[in-house]
């Protein structure tokens, strides 16, 4: 497995031919995602798929870590066209002083349902964003793989990352983007 995913390096460049003009403007979008879909969309909706504890996923924090998983789908019409999927470590923090406003955090990653994530990042002061990371996801990459069981894709699909820190606290999300998303 660590083999495999070496092969899906995250670069803070986009790199790759043939990528589309739309593709790469949504790639690097540097505001909301749902702002934008909303703004290109009469009907804006997500579908929560999972929310609980789990491992994060290689590249995350360690396969051995603890974390608050939450994966949703993004659909405009009907049609979906991001998949997200946001991890808070909390297996190094149990015992840190700063637990209980760390908290604060998983408790509004619960509270959201089928709201957007993107919701919270961008409407709240404190949040600040890390460098956007991109990486070209094919068949063995586990985030294509837990796509693939909700619209399966017929092809390698790009997907970009960042980290979101409020205080100490820093939530990873990971956008995968879907073949209808040229369409917008």
């Amino acid at each position: 497995p660590a083999a495999v995913m070496s092969r899906f390096d995250w670069r803070t460049r986009l790199l790759g031919r043939g990528i589309s003009p739309a593709l790469r403007s949504w790639l690097t979008e540097p505001g909301s995602l749902t702002a934008r879909c909303q703004s290109l969309c009469s009907h804006f909706t997500v579908q929560l798929l999972h929310y609980g504890f789990d491992r994060a996923l290689a590249g995350e924090g360690g396969s051995r870590v603890q974390s608050i998983v939450r994966e949703v789908l993004l659909a405009c019409d009907g049609v979906p066209v991001i998949f997200a999927h946001t991890t808070l470590c909390t297996g190094a923090l149990s015992n840190h002083p700063a637990g209980q406003s760390r908290g604060q955090l998983s408790r509004w990653l619960a509270r959201l349902g089928s709201r957007s994530l993107g919701s919270l990042l961008f409407a709240h002061p404190g949040f600040a964003r890390g460098e956007i990371e991109y990486c070209r996801l094919d068949a063995r990459h586990p985030l294509f793989q837990r796509v693939g069981a909700v619209c399966q894709p017929s092809g390698p699909l790009w997907a970009r990352r960042s980290r979101h820190s409020l205080g100490d606290q820093t939530v990873l999300v990971t956008e995968v983007f879907l073949p209808a998303i040229e369409l917008l």
